[in-house]
């Protein structure tokens, strides 16, 4: 199902300058960095795959939020297969690796790439966000409340670290963000507690986790559990945010957003897919974008996707390409390989309204009533869904949303058409006409 190499770049372009992706062939590592400061937070989503109420969190903390004092880096998606299956682990439990894992283990490379972040000199606190079932309470009050549930705790291994390790105080940190949150409660039955798994003496299966390989080795870590139990994502993003910023002014990092935290704001936030931008020559905005779209001129082999959303993920099956945001499948692209030209303009002329505009590749533009591409004869033109074929290229005709097919619109309102250039028979680029 998966093609043996898609080359898949993460841009995200609505983050604030002081932000940057580290490279890594297997983690997108999000930083957002202060200079002079060695106070850093590492928070990690999608360990677990099908937990999106953590991955959903890490992607709106890197893309809504702007750091002004220490450092924050964010790993959004850490098990990326797994978040587009929707599955724990493709590969198995990821977080049951973090102390043995087998030498011909799918997984070993992100593990042992994780574990070198966890280890960083700069990073002082380590939060794993997770979906965890039920409401954990001291009491057993039934299958969804009782002490064997994970959800709305903030889970530690142990009480405390080393005395002179800053945040070192697990227990004390942990019940102060569980107060704050429950001042904060959509519901009642949703408040926060401590979960203390107290994992040297108690839990077997815990001390091949992530958090517990962080405390072994001295360094603060903290799991956020929202429950799956909750009525929406929304909800669970919630929660972990509510989290995430109880740890950061614990930590003295400020910050700022563009959003108020609610639950209506995040849902609004959660449909948004952003950008999608396929070898630098085609732009497909995802809102509102078709389930399938036909016919999309890229190359055979090495093509490069690069998203706005940080969730936005490819699979490759035969020659469809499936496009994820997150654990959700989005849009199905079916594929036409091509040569793509080398000698291709940066710009295009286009009569737009009876008024001639310069338009950039992989770009769009917008229509009240007709537009026209200008006659270049080195290029020729496709409008996809044209339904008059007089010539080979479609330049030189005025061409209105009454002319075009809408079973080949981009959009699902029918009212966004592809237009597409080509160099002798190679692929130049493709521009978005939208119909006002």
């Amino acid at each position: 199902m998966h093609s043996k190499k898609i080359k898949t770049m993460k841009i995200f372009f609505i983050l604030t300058l002081s932000t940057f992706l580290s490279a890594s062939q297997n983690i997108d590592l999000i930083k957002k960095e202060n200079q002079d400061s060695n106070t850093t937070l590492l928070v990690i989503g999608g360990i677990h795959g099908d937990e999106p109420g953590g991955y959903f969190a890490a992607s709106i903390l890197s893309s809504y939020y702007t750091i002004k004092s220490n450092n924050l880096w964010i790993i959004p998606n850490l098990n990326k297969k797994s978040i587009q299956s929707n599955r724990r682990g493709i590969h198995g439990d990821m977080n049951r690796k973090f102390s043995v894992i087998k030498k011909n283990d799918k997984d070993k490379e992100i593990v042992q790439e994780i574990k070198e972040i966890i280890l960083s000199k700069k990073v002082s606190l380590v939060l794993n966000l997770h979906d965890g079932h039920g409401f954990y309470r001291k009491a057993n009050d039934g299958k969804i409340f009782n002490p064997n549930a994970w959800g709305q705790t903030c889970v530690i291994d142990q009480c405390n670290l080393d005395i002179n390790q800053p945040f070192g105080n697990l227990n004390e940190i942990a019940n102060r963000v569980k107060k704050n949150i429950n001042k904060t409660l959509l519901q009642k039955h949703h408040s926060f507690s401590v979960k203390n798994t107290k994992t040297k003496f108690d839990d077997e299966a815990m001390k091949h986790s992530l958090t517990y390989f962080s405390v072994t080795n001295n360094k603060p870590a903290f799991a956020i559990e929202s429950s799956k139990n909750l009525s929406s994502l929304a909800q669970k993003v919630f929660y972990q945010l509510l989290a995430i910023e109880e740890f950061m002014k614990i930590m003295n990092i400020t910050y700022s957003k563009d959003f108020t935290l609610n639950e209506f704001e995040i849902d609004k936030i959660l449909r948004k897919y952003g950008e999608l931008k396929i070898n630098n020559n085609i732009l497909l905005k995802l809102d509102g974008i078709k389930k399938s779209l036909s016919y999309i001129p890229i190359k055979s082999k090495d093509n490069s996707f690069e998203f706005s959303h940080p969730l936005g993920s490819v699979k490759k099956s035969g020659s469809n390409y499936k496009v994820y945001i997150g654990n959700n499948k989005i849009l199905n692209l079916k594929a036409q390989y091509f040569k793509l030209s080398q000698q291709c303009k940066d710009s295009y002329q286009v009569d737009i309204d009876n008024s001639i505009s310069t338009v950039a590749k992989a770009s769009e533009f917008f229509v009240k009533e007709s537009f026209s591409v200008l006659e270049d004869k080195k290029y020729r033109v496709n409008v996809i869904g044209y339904k008059s074929k007089k010539s080979s290229s479609e330049t030189d005709v005025k061409i209105d949303i009454n002319s075009l097919d809408k079973r080949f619109s981009v959009d699902k309102e029918g009212k966004v058409y592809r237009v597409e250039f080509y160099k002798n028979e190679d692929f130049c680029t493709t521009m978005m006409v939208h119909f006002k």
